[in-house]
């Protein structure tokens, strides 16, 4: 016999509603502000396991020079990673400045480039002020200006970048200084009698983070090997830099697409130095990319991420595509362990199956499973 609906019941259920389509909207509203506190939280859950050990295999038990020990080994390997993918980026620039001198001598039969561009000035100076006396000229000019200032403010918008680059990591230190204390007392901004709820949610969202921290990278060290190997196979420059530098950018799914643009223009680079075609070179990039991409969706993140997060790889696909809609870049982080999270609940509180992992973990943090609304009415 279906349960009635009483309006005390419909009134909780639309509040609830309401209450978490307001987080979205002002989550999505304050995204810029709120995403350097988030990245700040990440990383520093990231970096306490190994605070712990500087603290305690290291005996240095000042906490803030444990922290800041812990940042530089991190910022030490983020150089190291640099070091690997910039260094050869810049030789790939020498090497397009000498195919444009080869290019400017085979032309012109001269090296000189400012005597090439003076000559050319010289000789259509008559066209070039008709040109600029002209009304294209002042039309284009219109056009063009809004455009420059356009080009300022994403200058300024670099810079911004930079100083909330800073801000993460000041919320990283002060987070990681107290880690403990915050972990463990943020439970008491609620009610006693619905702390346990809301230290269940968190045990859900650590064991979800660990399983997408681990499963996401053991796929992006995947993917970043298959093309290591593969743009090694067709002889692609820079083989073990892109792919390292394509691996990094997979631990945002589907993030590593972007790689395109630098392929696109080691691939020009090669066909300018070789003498090849433009496309056969950037075909076989593109074929490579394919199939990787082929066999992570196929094979290696539904053995990986759907076991390790238990969801179907089309569920991965349209969480990240929803998620990233509502709340941009933020989202894409945040996709699967909030999915996960969500399709946990659900389970638990409306369709009444609980999951074996989740009678474990309460028992293993001794603390009471929280009854669902409806048998606590009884």
């Amino acid at each position: 016999m279906a349960k009635e609906i009483t309006f005390d019941k419909f009134i909780r259920w639309a509040g609830i509603i309401i209450l978490t389509l307001g987080i979205l909207y002002i989550t999505n509203y304050l995204s810029s502000v709120l995403l350097p506190f988030f990245i700040a939280w990440f990383f520093a859950y990231l970096l306490y396991p190994f605070v712990l050990f500087i603290e305690h295999k290291l005996h240095i038990h000042i906490r803030a020079l444990s922290i800041i020990l812990a940042m530089l080994a991190m910022i030490g390997v983020i150089g190291g990673i640099l070091w690997l993918i910039i260094p050869p980026m810049i030789d790939q620039f020498d090497k397009l400045s000498d195919v444009l001198t080869r290019w400017i001598h085979q032309t012109t039969h001269t090296n000189n480039l400012t005597a090439v561009i003076k000559e050319w000035l010289q000789n259509n100076q008559e066209q070039i002020e008709h040109f600029l006396k002209s009304k294209d000229f002042s039309d284009a000019l219109k056009t063009t200006m809004p455009k420059v200032f356009a080009v300022v403010g994403q200058t300024a918008n670099i810079l911004i970048s930079i100083i909330a680059s800073m801000i993460t990591l000041l919320y990283m230190f002060f987070i990681l200084l107290d880690y403990e204390t915050l972990t463990a007392n943020w439970v008491r901004i609620f009610p006693k009698k619905s702390r346990p709820f809301w230290q269940s949610l968190m045990n859900d969202v650590k064991r979800e983070l660990n399983n997408y921290i681990r499963g996401q990278g053991m796929v992006a060290l995947c993917m970043g090997i298959m093309f290591c190997i593969g743009f090694t196979i067709i002889g692609f420059p820079m083989a073990i830099g892109l792919g390292i530098l394509i691996g990094i950018l997979d631990l945002v799914p589907y993030l590593h697409t972007f790689a395109l643009i630098p392929t696109a223009f080691l691939a020009m680079l090669k066909a300018a130095d070789t003498g090849q075609n433009f496309w056969v070179v950037f075909g076989l990039a593109f074929l490579v990319f394919c199939v990787v991409q082929i066999i992570t969706d196929m094979v290696v993140t539904p053995k990986i991420m759907g076991k390790a997060m238990g969801l179907n790889p089309a569920i991965l696909l349209l969480s990240l595509s929803v998620w990233g809609a509502l709340l941009g870049f933020l989202g894409l982080i945040v996709a699967l362990p909030l999915t996960t999270l969500l399709i946990a609940y659900w389970q638990r509180y409306v369709t009444r199956e609980k999951p074996n992992y989740r009678t474990k973990s309460l028992q293993e943090a001794n603390i009471p499973q929280v009854e669902s609304p409806e048998n606590e009415e009884k």
